[in-house]
């Protein structure tokens, strides 16, 4: 016991806060804060959670406030300045790893499109409308399903369909497309886009507008208007196969889609129609890959630049996806696990060594600065 030092004292606050930033594994910061108390204060005290948060996900920087939505949340604060202080540290620290742990978990992943708003043009309405890009198949009842886009002369002309997904807050991996094959035309033709991008972003619409079910050919401009939308992620670029199958666009890293609308948008045109030496764009399916975040999470957005609200309903955890990852870090070995007490570490307070008499306010909680 004599023997024993604390990395932190050792290395001192600067050094240590440069290590705690390289890293770049949630599962390497559970650890950290198991460790000790010093540890874990020096963690929360930090924000290493939330700045590892904005490393992997740098739409989180989006967030303005965050508030965790519980029974107590309207009681008042008691206590010294510095322990009400400490407590929100405490909790903004809960709340970027739980949202942490939903950016890195590969579990809960499914098609996240709710509805459709509406595409930038459409060839003939509604029997090519958005709507049959939400039908796995090309076929129903032996009749083609797929959206058509305008013909144009010009190849370059782009076009996009918009949608509306089921949760105002969806981690996003990947998106898949399944360019139209009109197989009732002389060589069967495939409508591809040479590439597609992805937008993701809120709505800026009136909620009497943004809540209307029905897509009509008058409302379908309107709806897809670019005003209507602020936008918080572009895409890289990605070619389009001029292929039949439902070919998956993976994104460079998982996306927080803030305000559940997602754009895609169609570069390029390359097949032209015999009948009028048009170009056509046509897509028979669309899959938005992710995550909902609801009911754990959710998202007010806020007026102008004001940013968004995060909002944490402890409440209703999925306690099963925090099990899963304990799964997941623990199936590492001994060398490089996380096993569940490490991760319960995120979730409530854990009692070390090093504690001492915690029984009284003025011990739980650390001094205001290191």
């Amino acid at each position: 016991m004599e023997n024993r030092w604390d990395f932190l004292e050792w290395l001192g606050p600067d050094t240590s806060t440069t290590v705690f930033m390289r890293l770049e594994d949630a599962a390497d910061l559970a650890r950290a804060i198991a460790v000790s108390r010093s540890w874990r204060q020096f963690v929360i005290m930090n924000s290493f959670s939330k700045n590892l948060c904005l490393k992997i996900c740098p739409e989180a920087s989006k967030f303005s406030q965050i508030v965790e939505v519980n029974s107590s949340t309207t009681d008042p604060e008691v206590g010294s300045s510095t322990a009400t202080e400490w407590r929100r540290m405490e909790r903004e620290h809960r709340i970027y790893m739980y949202l942490l742990h939903c950016i890195v978990s590969p579990k809960g992943f499914r098609d996240c499109i709710l509805h459709c708003i509406g595409a930038s043009s459409t060839d003939n309405f509604p029997d090519e409308s958005i709507e049959n890009t939400l039908e796995p198949s090309d076929r129903v009842d032996m009749r083609p399903s797929y959206w058509s886009s305008s013909g144009q002369r010009d190849p370059g002309v782009p076009e996009s369909l918009t949608y509306r997904l089921g949760s105002d807050l969806c981690v996003i991996n990947e998106i898949k497309i399944q360019p139209f094959k009109a197989f009732f035309q002389i060589g069967h033709p495939i409508y591809s886009a040479k590439s597609v991008r992805f937008w993701m972003g809120h709505s800026k619409l009136s909620p009497e507008l943004e809540s209307a079910s029905y897509l009509s050919d008058e409302n379908e401009g309107q709806l897809t208007a670019v005003d209507n939308y602020v936008w918080t992620y572009i895409s890289p670029e990605f070619p389009m196969l001029q292929e039949n199958i439902l070919q998956s666009f993976k994104l460079p890293r998982p996306v927080l889609c803030i305000g559940g609308v997602v754009k895609i948008e169609l570069l390029g045109r390359v097949q032209k129609q015999a009948i009028d030496d048009l170009y056509y764009i046509c897509v028979c399916h669309v899959q938005v890959i992710g995550r909902p975040l609801s009911p754990v999470l959710a998202v007010n957005i806020l007026e102008g630049d004001g940013g968004s609200i995060l909002k944490y309903f402890p409440g209703a955890r999925d306690l099963g996806g925090w099990h899963a990852f304990g799964a997941r870090h623990g199936q590492m070995g001994a060398a490089g696990g996380c096993n569940q007490a490490v991760l319960n570490t995120l979730l409530e307070p854990v009692l070390f060594a090093d504690d001492g008499d915690v029984s009284g306010e003025e011990d739980s909680f650390p001094e205001p600065a290191l």
